[in-house]
């Protein structure tokens, strides 16, 4: 029992380091090539914090594990917001700007919607769902990349015209040498370390994802606990660790409100991209090992609270265009009941 204990462990720390050395190294390259950094946000980071998750699940669904792969999906998504954004609202509200929370949470609540639809319907994930899910990823992809680009251009011109008024004014060339310090402080790691950073964060993530899932069943099988349980707690959690990093580094720089963005951009990965992948993997039903009163925990427990914990941190800040200290304390609540729940049933 202590060595697949271990091994899960070494699975999370590969998870973790190889999930930030693959994000180091993508964002690098791009901006060697003249990216913005809007647009590698919007798709390189994000994409590159849920990788755990996207490993994990595809490994899962791969070996036939299909209740790790939903137990991932659906328990990362509630950890994430129930536990690693809350933890944000509780210490550190912060003010929201609701125009750009329209897309994303449009997105993830739509997606929510196809995902509960056919939980609650057929119960089977076909592999045609799992295309209609990554088909909403990639539309949500091209949306944002525009989305962005054309921010950046409205940006742009601003800019330029800031820049003829400060030449006029005698002060252009201060303007510019701010501007090329700014570049010398921004320069970048050699391409070859970029390149290996890419090359051995993958590794990491594929070596700590097989680990995870291999040791995450013994340890459910030993305990007698279903593999539900454990995907939906254990290895939601480690997997959300990143999006965890990211929270905690924003709240210590003031940025609160880009810890709670960028936690709802992972739950739409979680949904469409992590959850459509493993379904075209290899299709699966709906998990059943743990019933509720005769009735499938999932229907009656996991997905209404996933919708529940969105709405809790989304509806305040489309409405009010702020976050606040209850909504946090709330979420943590209702996600240490959720966590005892899980285990004492």
């Amino acid at each position: 029992m202590l060595i697949p204990i271990l091994l899960f462990i070494l699975g999370l720390i590969c998870l973790i380091k190889g999930g930030d050395w693959f994000v180091d190294g993508a964002a690098g390259l791009a901006r060697r090539f003249n990216l913005p950094e809007i647009l590698i946000g919007a798709t390189i980071v994000s994409i590159g914090t849920t990788l755990p998750e996207v490993m994990v699940s595809a490994t899962s669904a791969a070996t036939g594990h299909g209740e790790l792969a939903y137990g991932n999906a659906i328990g990362s998504i509630i950890c994430n917001t129930a536990l690693i954004a809350a933890i944000t609202m509780a210490i550190k509200p912060a003010k929201i700007e609701k125009k750009s929370l329209i897309l994303p949470a449009v997105t993830l609540f739509v997606s929510a919607a196809v995902y509960c639809a056919i939980s609650y319907t057929t119960g089977i994930f076909s592999r045609p769902v799992g295309f209609i899910l990554l088909a909403m990823f990639v539309m949500y992809i091209i949306i944002s990349v525009r989305q962005s680009l054309s921010s950046i251009k409205g940006r742009n011109h601003t800019g330029e015209a800031a820049l003829v008024t400060d030449s006029r004014l005698g002060e252009g060339s201060e303007a510019l040498a701010d501007a090329g310090s700014v570049e010398e402080e921004k320069k970048e790691m050699p391409l070859w370390k970029m390149l290996l950073f890419l090359v051995l964060g993958a590794a990491l993530i594929a070596v700590g994802a097989r680990l995870l899932v291999d040791n995450g069943t013994k340890i459910a099988s030993a305990l007698g606990v279903p593999e539900s349980v454990i995907a939906l707690t254990f290895v939601a959690l480690g997997t959300s660790l990143p999006e965890l990093v990211t929270a905690i580094t924003s709240l210590v720089k003031g940025h609160g409100a880009l810890s709670v963005g960028n936690i709802l951009g992972a739950n739409i990965f979680n949904i469409v991209l992590v959850s459509g992948l493993s379904i075209v993997i290899n299709p699966f039903p709906l998990p059943a090992s743990k019933l509720i009163m005769g009735q499938n925990a999932s229907l009656v427990i996991d997905l209404p609270l996933m919708v529940i914990v969105s709405l809790i941190m989304v509806l305040p800040a489309l409405i009010k265009g702020k976050l606040y200290r209850w909504q946090g304390i709330l979420l943590l609540a209702i996600y240490a009941g959720f966590v005892v729940f899980q285990f004492a049933t």
